[in-house]
């Protein structure tokens, strides 16, 4: 009797740590995601400030070791004017219009040449560009049908190539904005704007400002646990930076993305650092996600433990939302242990459903399925939240708490039972 009171007195307890760590999770994201950080991006240096921030966080939550690992990149920022009228009715930066990640900046008024997608010819587009009514034109035009004509579209991106001044991408509202591909500018600006501020307009207003970053320092934040055993260890992570700036008085706050991430990882380091685990545990908080994924690739190539003494990696990203069925995406190596989420998950029934998709480069699990490590990517998309991924809207406001807490068991029941 008295041994399975004590069995039902810990179980309570792992209980009552997970709801208390909610409240947590909360404080966490809050925080990150305030006007402190800038969108933790680059310009304003707030994806360091965040850095800074979270290795406090690990000293509170008690680990053992914490390491901070530093790497460059080049990044293209918006940091300055942001600003567009469209026939002489002004747009809104990060509501109607946004840049693309590589554009350059661009000062001026501009014609506007819409492109005939129902009747679309190359060379005919070409020959109208030619015409005096579209000199120094921007062309607009639905960004997937760009996508679809790339080598005709890439052309209107190059000095010499054609008279246009740059080109305009049309895409549904919220406008997002993206950093994967900034580490260069191009010739002409790429604006995106939504169709209905575009639509029909003949002549538009540009004032944007853009600072290219070259060798900009960033750091990865490593904390570390240390375990009865040290020949294997588990590795919990998240990326901790996000796009950062859209002109001077615009920031976009990341609280899905990822400060939801970041935060379920600084409470598994807590939770961990309080219930000693029987391996080593490291959390890593990646800088550099955003940008083509550049902290977690520095790692993958200067890793502080063995690569092949991972047991098991989680990469946890964008679950500040609710629907009901849990995202995954598992490398080779992991499909062993994904069976065992699949039967833990059964047996629990924290989600109605995993739902397995295609291992792709979308986030930092990735360079370390490439090197044939065992991990699984956990991403809870398509909820109430995920309408606002890479928008100003994603903020504390419309962040979702559902997911962390089943999330957080999931994870805690694998590593008892792997």
């Amino acid at each position: 009797m008295k041994k399975t009171i004590i069995i039902l007195f810990l179980a309570l307890a792992s209980m009552v740590a997970g709801a208390q760590d909610l409240e947590h999770f909360k404080r966490v994201i809050k925080e990150l995601s305030s006007e402190k950080y800038q969108g933790r991006g680059y310009a304003k240096d707030g994806a360091n400030k965040a850095g800074e921030f979270l290795q406090k966080e690990f000293e509170k939550a008690g680990v053992d070791e914490i390491f901070i690992q530093p790497f460059k990149l080049d990044i293209n920022t918006f940091c300055g004017k942001m600003e567009m009228w469209a026939d002489g009715k002004k747009l809104r930066a990060g509501v109607d219009f946004s840049m693309r990640e590589y554009s350059p900046g661009v000062h001026g008024t501009f014609p506007v040449y819409h492109v005939d997608t129902l009747n679309f010819d190359a060379e005919r587009m070409f020959a109208d560009l030619a015409k005096p009514e579209y000199a120094n034109c921007l062309v607009a035009c639905e960004f997937w049908f760009t996508y679809r004509h790339k080598d005709a579209f890439s052309r209107l991106q190059k000095n010499g190539e054609c008279p246009n001044a740059g080109l305009i991408y049309t895409w549904e509202a919220p406008i997002k904005f993206f950093k994967a591909y900034g580490d260069h500018v191009v010739d002409k600006p790429i604006l995106w704007v939504t169709p209905e501020a575009i639509d029909g307009v003949k002549n538009v207003k540009v004032n944007v400002d853009n600072k290219f970053l070259k060798d900009y320092e960033c750091f990865n934040v490593i904390a570390k646990v240390t375990g009865q055993r040290h020949d294997s260890c588990y590795v919990f992570t998240a990326h901790y930076d996000h796009i950062g700036n859209l002109g001077k008085n615009i920031f976009y706050a990341g609280a899905n993305d990822n400060a939801s991430g970041t935060a379920a990882v600084v409470t598994l380091a807590k939770h961990y650092a309080k219930y000693r685990p029987q391996y080593d545990m490291y959390f890593i908080a990646f800088s550099g996600e955003d940008a083509n994924l550049r902290g977690s690739n520095w790692y993958v190539e200067h890793p502080i433990v063995p690569l092949q003494q991972i047991k098991y990696l989680f990469n946890i990203d964008m679950i500040g939302d609710n629907n009901p069925v849990q995202y995954c995406e598992v490398s080779d190596e992991g499909m062993h242990g994904f069976s065992l989420f699949e039967q833990i998950n059964e047996s629990k029934h924290y989600f109605k459903s995993l739902n397995r998709g295609d291992l792709a480069a979308n986030s930092d699990h990735y360079p370390f399925a490439k090197r044939h490590v065992p991990c699984i990517f956990l991403e809870n998309e398509k909820g109430d939240a995920f309408q606002y991924y890479h928008t100003i809207f994603d903020t504390y406001e419309t962040v979702r708490f559902d997911s962390y807490e089943p999330i957080f068991k999931m994870v805690r029941d694998f590593v008892e039972l792997y």
